[in-house]
């Protein structure tokens, strides 16, 4: 049934709405990417800003300011240059999104040596790996998302609130409970992810994942959907009609979104996610905001603010442009041959058999 609703939006998308209204009634306003050129806001049938197509979010820039640049909210246009020279530059690994929190930029060399893949140490990240330049590099390479040192804007300091008393003892109780040999008892007891039930970038709200980061988004009047990549959920089909929320007692992953525009801006505000998604470490109080506006043929400002007053001593947000970019989007099947779980049960049950084995030779003796 639910492939069926997104068969039925995305034909009324094409079919109704999928064309921009023509330019005499569209907004001239000043391109975001190039302040001396003009550009004119495209507009659906029904007035709206049309927010259709394939859209990236990939980014070297790190969710948290590293610890280095202290409070450098923002880059020099001197510094931004070099680190997009550096990081879009034939061979870069573009999965090494690390390497700004890691490495100083002062520290050319170092930054020369982390960013290929083949330079890196045993004891590094993806020291072994499929070659990711090959795998993983896009017609246009991934760079920084803008000057800013962090994708979090606020608290200014770019770095996530802290926990509440309760949310730390409590991560620190499910950390414990992680390295425990119960927590190989079954499949129920295995991460989300390893399950391929849902994944922590997964919207709302929606993270830069390490690879497939494509968003492909249909319009209606009535409904916006968010079709993303790299995601175990389906598609997010968001209502704008202003119906009634779902009711306390239903929580789903991906929680339960409602859509509005103010003015030239889409809002969805999310509640009613599942506890034990735990996004971030979040509970069942999580409750997003997010707002998309187009501000230039090939961007979309997509920002979000994040609450949890269980979880954080404050709300925390994000800024993260999503760049035009072309298709097609790839069926993303984390079930299909998915033998991790079996094979990790596997494991941990010849671990237990040869406990107990080496128990009983030393009990003969």
């Amino acid at each position: 049934m639910r492939h069926a609703t997104l068969v039925a939006l995305v034909a009324v998308a094409a079919i109704g709405f999928g064309t921009p209204v023509p330019g005499a009634a569209q907004d001239p306003v000043r391109d975001a990417t190039d302040g001396s050129a003009e550009w004119t806001l495209p507009r659906m049938a029904d007035g709206r800003p049309d927010l259709q197509g394939y859209w990236t979010t990939q980014t070297f820039t790190p969710l948290e300011r590293p610890d280095h640049l202290a409070d450098k909210e923002f880059f020099t246009e001197e510094e931004w240059a070099f680190l997009q020279d550096t990081l879009t530059a034939e061979g870069v690994d573009p999965s090494a999104r690390e390497i700004l929190t890691l490495v100083d930029i002062d520290d050319r060399e170092e930054l020369e040596r982390y960013k290929f893949q083949g330079n890196r140490t045993r004891e590094e990240r993806h020291h072994i790996h499929y070659d990711n330049e090959i795998w993983l590099r896009t017609r246009v390479p991934k760079g920084l998302s803008s000057r800013r040192t962090s994708l979090i804007t606020f608290p200014r300091n770019g770095r996530m609130p802290p926990l509440t008393d309760t949310a730390a003892a409590r991560a620190a109780a499910e950390a414990a409970a992680r390295a425990l040999p119960s927590a190989f008892d079954s499949h129920l007891t295995r991460p989300l992810t390893e399950r391929c039930l849902a994944w922590g970038h997964e919207g709302p709200p929606m993270m830069p994942p390490s690879y497939n980061d494509i968003h492909q988004i249909f319009q209606t009047p009535d409904h916006v959907v968010v079709f993303s990549e790299l995601a175990a959920n389906p598609p997010r089909i968001i209502p704008l009609d202003g119906r009634p929320r779902l009711p306390d007692a239903i929580r789903q992953f991906p929680g339960d979104s409602r859509g509005r525009w103010d003015g030239d801006t889409l809002v969805v505000e999310t509640r009613n996610y599942a506890e034990r998604r735990r996004f971030r470490g979040a509970g069942a109080g999580l409750h997003v905001v997010e707002r998309f506006t187009r501000i230039a043929a090939d961007r979309i400002h997509y920002e979000f603010t994040v609450s949890d007053p269980a979880t954080w001593t404050s709300e925390w947000s994000v800024e993260l442009p999503l760049v035009r970019t072309e298709g097609p989007l790839y069926e993303y099947g984390c079930h299909e041959g998915n033998h991790d779980i079996r094979h990790i049960l596997e494991i941990h049950r010849n671990l237990e058999r040869q406990a107990a084995e080496g128990t009983s030779r030393t009990d003969s003796r």
